[in-house]
């Protein structure tokens, strides 16, 4: 089955330097962005924790599931970013693919706060402290740069401030990071627009309703080249204070967080991530930063 091959590629292609045991605790000089479950040492007993159906892991995300965090929208099938890094969790906390079950959770419901129908949730959530007031988060997997895209001859293509930016009409996903750096940062005249999802901001943008919208950089690199006709990059808007970050999401003070968070970490430190980054997401090349 082709999801099985592409995780067990994957984890033939690193050197894996933590052994599964009962996941070995994390490097203490690791980044600390997990929930507020307790530090103290968690049993994580592989393939025996307390998860929602014994045995199995249950994962939720989003649908659609876009590229290139997930391919096909078949969150299950192995490939794309986030859906390699959910197995590679899952093998850590001693879950192989036969015993990982998807969920579909839309974003704002698995950050909304009361009990989860998910053991942890992968879907492009950065950790911020209003939403960890609600949820738990693991260790950090990625970190984000928020970016600007248009459609050629836009009265946006070609800016290289943010300042050339504040006269435009802006939208992104309701609830995301992006939109609230189109408020923070960009902070235009007008009140930028807000959609579902992704997939309706993208129609808005084609069909000129607004000027430009704001994603994760991944995603504006997938848009511009094979969703959007005349898709351009404007730019990667500044890092402001503590660098944004994508974590797993988790039940508030959930007893799988510390083990979570200590799988994630033994990607890191394994070079996992690295691996699974390089594979699955373009580089940064190609998208300036606007000043």
């Amino acid at each position: 089955m082709l999801s099985r091959n592409t995780v067990a590629a994957v984890g033939s292609a690193v050197v894996l330097l933590v052994t599964l045991g009962a996941c070995a605790p994390a490097d203490e000089n690791s980044p600390d962005a997990g929930g507020s479950a307790s530090t103290s040492q968690p049993t994580c007993t592989p393939g025996a924790l307390d998860t929602r159906t014994p045995g199995k892991l249950t994962i939720g995300t989003d649908n659609p599931a876009y590229e290139p965090w997930f391919s096909d929208n078949k969150p299950a099938n192995g490939k794309g970013f986030e859906s390699a890094v959910a197995y590679q969790v899952a093998e850590r906390l001693g879950y192989p693919a036969q015993n990982v079950v998807w969920t579909s959770v839309t974003f704002n419901n698995a950050i909304a706060p009361g009990p989860k129908t998910f053991d942890f949730d992968i879907n492009q959530f950065s950790i911020t402290p209003e939403r960890r007031k609600a949820v738990d988060f693991s260790s950090p997997y990625y970190l984000v740069r928020q970016t600007v895209i248009t459609t050629k001859g836009s009265k946006i293509d070609g800016a290289k401030t943010v300042a050339e930016l504040s006269g435009a009409k802006l939208g992104a996903q309701v609830g995301t990071t992006s939109y609230q750096a189109i408020n923070e940062l960009i902070k235009p005249s007008a009140a930028p627009q807000v959609f579902n999802n992704n997939d309706d901001a993208k129609k808005a943008l084609e069909n000129k309703q607004v000027d430009g919208i704001v994603v994760d950089l991944p995603t504006a690199f997938y848009m511009t080249a094979a969703e959007l006709e005349d898709g351009v990059i404007v730019g990667q808007l500044p890092q402001v204070g503590v660098p944004e970050q994508f974590g797993l999401v988790l039940d508030l003070d959930s007893k799988l967080t510390p083990c979570v968070s200590r799988a994630v970490e033994q990607l890191r430190q394994d070079g996992t991530l690295a691996v699974l980054e390089k594979t699955w997401l373009a580089s940064t090349g190609g998208a300036p930063e606007l000043s």
